[in-house]
């Protein structure tokens, strides 16, 4: 278990890590929130020792940790962390090498992840030679190759397609069910609420929320109700309340104070409605709030 416990950092007058504490068990994808400057990359720079903390404590599984230790970690940065003119497969094998590999398990290592990613056919292409999603493939490989036992993941998803973006997920899923630790950070929140189930959001240097996304979701006051049937005239009968889309039958409405489920219900009921979901706000709302506070 990696445990960040009231980590502190200031750069000058700036405070970027202010008493930050989370926790990421093995097997567990913990996703990493905030806007802007909240403290992301500043906190995992500080696991891999790329910067001091002022004060506070890193530890993995209750030891503090020291450069053997981080040759069992994965890291890929936000920014491209790879050499462009060098070979992609000679690359993957050096950087497997300075993680404790022999070159012949490391080739093996590279030959196999590059099939896994569809990129056997670029072994030898130089990095700067593919297109940006096929680069953070390589970067992902990277941090991979040496079969970590813990990852961290600075905006993995940035720039990728949806079809890119469905197999990174899929092979980060699969890393966490095998034991793998995982902590990443996202803007695409729609891809952290299918991943992972527990989330740590940050702001200005601060740990302000922290749980399973179901839970937050709740713990919210704000709810939602969408309906599909003949018409959407029931809409006129929540006053106080956002209509966030209307038309052809089907409207999603944004309830307003004291606009419970049952009047909810009262409202629907003889209005012809043949579905209606009354549910929490999404995590990119809760997040919303939390960021603009």
């Amino acid at each position: 278990m990696l445990n960040i416990d009231r980590l502190e950092k200031s750069f000058g007058v700036v405070t970027a890590l202010d008493r930050c504490s989370l926790e990421v068990k093995s097997g567990q994808m913990l996703g990493l929130l905030g806007p802007n400057g909240a403290g992301k990359t500043t906190l995992m720079r500080g696991v891999f020792g790329l910067i001091r903390p002022d004060a506070g404590e890193i530890t993995w599984h209750g030891t503090p940790i020291d450069a053997a230790t981080r040759r069992r970690f994965g890291y890929m940065p936000e920014e491209r962390g790879l050499y462009p003119k060098l070979e992609v497969r000679w690359q993957l094998i050096y950087l497997g090498r300075l993680h404790g590999m022999s070159d012949h398990d490391a080739g093996d290592a590279a030959d196999r992840w590059l099939a896994e990613f569809l990129l056997s056919d670029r072994a030898t292409s130089r990095v700067n030679e593919l297109s940006h999603g096929n680069q953070q493939r390589v970067q992902l490989i990277a941090a991979l190759i040496h079969e970590p036992e813990l990852v961290i993941l600075d905006e993995p998803f940035a720039g990728l397609d949806p079809i890119a973006s469905e197999f990174m997920a899929g092979v980060l899923a699969d890393l966490a069910s095998r034991g793998t630790a995982i902590l990443f950070s996202s803007h695409q929140l729609d891809v952290v609420e299918d991943l992972c189930r527990e989330v740590v959001i940050m702001h200005r240097g601060r740990v302000v929320l922290e749980g399973a996304i179901d839970e937050l979701r709740a713990a919210s006051p704000v709810r939602y109700v969408e309906a599909t049937g003949e018409n959407t005239s029931w809409v006129a009968g929540l006053p106080g309340s956002e209509v966030v889309h209307r038309g052809s039958g089907r409207a999603r409405v944004r309830l307003g104070h004291g606009a419970g489920l049952e009047a909810v219900a009262g409202v629907l009921s003889g209005a012809g409605i043949t579905r209606f979901v009354y549910e929490p706000p999404p995590l990119s709302e809760v997040f919303r709030d939390v960021a603009t506070s």
